[in-house]
């Protein structure tokens, strides 16, 4: 019965000392050693580099300006454009397709696509590439020849694939892969009871996932998709090594004949820096309005309870 007592006397004999240490000054670390002093010395160095890199004789401006909106340039950078959104778009389309395969609980279907993914993201872009340029050393015709009846569809590869067609081919299966693996994390991300749900009303496999788990999993999916695009954006960039006629491409023809290198390596750069700003740009809101989209429904949610 007295501890209680106690307790409250030990309480009480320590407000005066909790009292007296709200009261006192809070002590400040002094700014200028450890923020002040470090950001101006970093400041420095990194201004004294760009002036040397900026003011370097072999980066001539005036060509960079002569350049920057050359007709070659700009048809390269349509191109690079042309090979983003197709890439893109063609990629993440198969890229559902290996995720619907592999949730479909058929074995040999998931082989299938766990083979694809392994083999497509296990090597590099630029191997593709190079591969799919060269393919008619491995096929030198594609089609179907039937000489006794003196049938011939298709031609020689050289002539069907282009060094056009040989970059989206490689960019697109290489994108599939990835794409696949971004969609299927989207699927994950949905409880596996909604499935079963559907099912239970007597949905199929596929409806189930085209119907309830797809646009459930669309809001998990979207933000990487923004990342995604900006890859494929960068990544086409490597299609010149083939010649597929993109930014890089053009850059390169151009300082091979007037061996202007860095000016030209600038211009793309800054055309590189354009598209992937106002691919973020569009990026940033796109995941404003997801994320605005959840809290709408969490608020439902919650005003349901």
């Amino acid at each position: 019965m007295t501890s209680p007592n106690v307790l409250s006397d030990d309480a009480q004999r320590t407000l005066p000392d909790l009292d007296r240490l709200v009261g006192l000054p809070l002590r400040r670390k002094p700014r200028i050693l450890s923020r002040w002093i470090p950001a101006v010395l970093f400041g420095a160095v990194a201004l004294a580099i760009g002036w040397t890199v900026v003011s370097a004789p072999a980066l001539s401006w005036p060509v960079v300006g002569d350049y920057l909106f050359n007709p070659r340039i700009l048809s390269g950078v349509l191109l690079t454009l042309v090979f983003t959104v197709l890439t893109f778009v063609i990629g993440l389309l198969l890229g559902v397709l290996l995720a619907v395969m592999r949730q479909a609980g058929n074995p040999v279907l998931t082989v299938l696509v766990t083979g694809y993914v392994w083999i497509f993201r296990g090597t590099p872009l630029l191997v593709q590439l190079v591969f799919w340029f060269n393919l008619a050393l491995l096929l030198p015709f594609i089609g179907i020849r039937i000489p006794a009846w003196g049938i011939v569809i298709g031609g020689e590869t050289n002539a069907i694939v282009t060094p056009f067609l040989a970059a989206l081919i490689g960019l697109v299966l290489h994108t599939a892969a990835y794409m696949a693996e971004v969609v299927r994390g989207g699927f994950l991300a949905v409880p596996p009871g909604q499935t079963d749900a559907a099912k239970a009303l007597g949905m199929t496999t596929l409806g189930a996932q085209c119907r309830i788990v797809i646009p459930q999993a669309i809001r998990v999916i979207l933000p990487p998709l923004g990342n995604q695009f900006i890859d494929i954006l960068k990544a086409t960039s490597i299609v010149s090594v083939i010649g597929g006629g993109d930014l890089m491409t053009q850059a390169q023809q151009i300082y091979g004949q007037n061996y202007q290198v860095i000016p030209l390596l600038v211009v793309a750069s800054l055309w590189y820096l354009v598209l992937v700003t106002a691919a973020s740009i569009g990026q940033y809101f796109l995941e404003r309005s997801v994320d605005r989209s959840r809290r709408r429904v969490v608020i439902a949610k919650e005003a349901a309870l």
